[in-house]
């Protein structure tokens, strides 16, 4: 099959069309220096590649808040936020951009709702605020209410307000199309590496395009498939952070992968923080309220690695509950408790959790006990990036930027989250950040000439790029070569496989043992099946298995490197709970991993400005 390419260079192409992404492209558009270039009669040329309808994107379903400092409902302080974000990621964090997220949380709150958010109020008018895990004043003193919320449905609200401003500035998205390459080139004379474009599926069409762009923003999300059970939408397949791997490229800090606790049991649907936050209690096949010996002071409310490994130990100890759908099955959750908050005031504010119990438990939780278990939530690691979304590889010593390349939100990794990010932090990290990296490009933009002609070499990049993707569509379609047995097997069987794996060896809980056999079976088995998959039906246009195939290549690719860095951290820290390391190792191990395809591991000094190290209990 013949790639089909797009007659035209793009000043910059955003991958991906949820909170990050579609903030980047208002950040861009409306930045100062797009302003100043229209007025002089220059129009540049900018693209959204969405693997779904931007509306179906992961951010939707965010629930309960997004964490700002904006003293509403009780006095905060930005630096208190700053402060329980570095704490809460095991002083992984990288505190210039936690500093940066504390501050403009605030302003960040107040332009979306500006633009259309339909935040939940207080009596006086202002935006309602609620208590989340790890969010404290006075520095740990006590729990705070810092997260804004609408209902429990701000995700989708944001979401909705973001999408709705890009339509109204004209925004040029290509939807459902799927990237499949990110295209670099060496710079000139040994420079840094610069990006050429992309080369993504048009799954209408079926038709292979070469997309060639000054600069590329991956905004792809998160890998919550890599694990059987995770609040993720099912198109999280960590396409953004194995595009980078393919092209050579690190992931920071990709053992991190918290688990949240709340999810409803054997479904992974997630049950909001907000529940606890309301007054939802955790309890064990005792009925005992489990979390004030695990975490006292802040119980319930504890930051979501040390809610996770507690519902663990209960279920260890053999005080975990059955799912009461499978009564005989196995005793791996504990109760959610919400039978102590008034039914009138549940279903104001939490008509998304009650909803969703109702339907997939067949349970009214004002009045039954709720089976909970964690669930695979959040990527804290990915493609690393700089506080204004620049990727860079790390070597020498030092960070080297590659050219026109640039990540936000979750399949980034600028280390605000560390090793567990706090709730409510992730909306605010990818419509700040997103913003921020939309305007530093604008900025270059402006420095530069504006799209034309691509630069031959660039040109001839992407091409070559996307032939070879063409050839390999048509390999897909052309069916299987009888005797390697590629069509008995299929992309869904080996995710559900590779999720399996994934979550026997690394699932809240690891060590080395359970890392090396997960290994083993992805290199010796997922992998070469995965490799040799093909297509059942030979039509390119409307194919979900063709893109289906892609994604559990990258799977794979990327749960390697998971596995590889969680190996390499002989520590438990955060999210990452190495049982044959059970101590956090600051002597050693206060770094960043840098994991490259190869499985090569190199570590990057954290930046440490306000907050040194100290002892986190909970």
């Amino acid at each position: 099959m013949s790639p089909k390419h797009l007659e035209e260079m793009y000043d910059a192409v955003i991958v991906g069309a949820g909170a990050a992404g579609l903030s980047a492209a208002l950040g861009l558009l409306r930045s100062p220096a797009m302003a100043e270039l229209k007025a002089n009669g220059t129009e540049p040329k900018v693209l959204v590649i969405s693997k779904l309808q931007p509306l179906r994107s992961h951010t939707g379903s965010a629930e309960g808040g997004i964490a700002a400092s904006l003293g509403n409902a009780e006095a905060d302080d930005w630096r208190w936020h700053y402060y329980d974000t570095v704490k809460g990621g095991d002083w992984l964090v990288d505190q210039d951009a936690a500093k940066l997220l504390a501050q403009y949380a605030p302003e960040t709150v107040v332009n979306l709702e500006r633009q259309g958010v339909a935040f939940s109020r207080l009596d006086d008018g202002h935006i309602a605020q609620r208590r989340f895990g790890g969010h404290t004043r006075d520095y740990g003193k006590e729990p705070v209410k810092r997260a804004a919320y609408a209902a429990d449905r701000i995700g989708h609200q944001i979401l909705h307000t973001l999408w709705q401003q890009c339509v109204a500035l004209g925004v040029r998205f290509a939807e459902e199309w799927y990237v499949t390459d990110l295209v670099l080139e060496d710079g000139a004379d040994g420079a840094d590496r610069r990006v050429a474009g992309v080369v993504a599926l048009d799954t209408h069409s079926g038709q292979v395009k070469a997309v060639r762009a000054r600069h590329v923003l991956l905004a792809t999300g998160g890998a919550g498939r890599l694990f059987h059970t995770t609040s993720n939408s099912w198109d999280l397949t960590g396409d953004g952070m194995a595009l980078a791997l393919a092209a050579g490229l690190q992931l920071e800090d990709v053992e991190f992968v918290q688990f949240h606790p709340t999810g409803l049991a054997h479904t992974g649907i997630l049950l909001s923080e907000a529940a606890r936050a309301e007054g939802g209690v955790l309890r064990n096949k005792d009925g005992e309220a489990f979390m004030e010996r695990y975490a006292p002071g802040h119980a319930d409310l504890a930051a979501r690695d040390v809610v996770s490994r507690s519902i663990m130990a209960e279920v260890d100890a053999g005080r975990g509950v059955a799912d009461p759908k499978d009564p005989d099955g196995p005793r791996d959750c504990v109760w959610l408790d919400m039978t102590g908050i008034p039914a009138e005031r549940m279903e104001g504010t939490l008509p998304q959790v009650v909803e969703t119990i109702r339907a997939y438990a067949d349970l009214d939780p004002a009045k039954d006990l709720v089976p909970v278990k964690p669930t695979a939530h959040y990527t804290m690691g990915g493609i690393p990036v700089d506080t204004d979304g620049a990727v860079y590889q790390w070597r020498d010593g030092a960070r080297h930027t590659v050219e026109g390349l640039f990540a936000a939100g979750e399949c980034s990794c600028v280390s605000v989250h560390g090793a567990n990010r706090l709730g409510g932090n992730s909306l605010l990290d990818a419509c700040l950040f997103g913003t921020r990296a939309g305007r530093a490009i604008a900025a270059r933009i402006a420095e530069a000439p504006v799209a034309g002609e691509p630069d031959p070499t660039s040109a001839d990049a992407v091409d070559q790029a996307s032939r070879a993707r063409g050839e390999q569509l048509a390999q897909l379609l052309a069916g299987a070569d009888g005797a390697n047995g590629a069509m008995d097997d299929n992309p869904y069987a080996l995710m559900a496989r590779l999720g399996g794996v994934m979550e026997r060896a690394a699932a809240v809980r690891c060590d080395a043992a359970s890392l090396a056999a997960a290994l083993e079976e992805l290199r010796g088995d997922l992998e070469p099946r995965a490799e040799v998959l093909r297509a059942h039906e030979g039509t390119a246009a409307l194919n979900q298995e063709v893109t289906a195939i892609w994604e559990v290549r990258h799977l794979v690719e990327l749960g390697e490197a998971v596995l590889v860095a969680s190996d390499a951290r002989h520590e438990s820290r955060g999210s990452l709970k190495r049982t044959d390391f059970p101590e956090r190792d600051d002597e050693r191990f206060l770094a960043h991993s840098m994991t490259d395809a190869s499985g090569a591991v190199s570590w990057q000094p954290v930046h440490i400005e306000d907050y040194p190290p100290q002892a986190r209990e909970y």
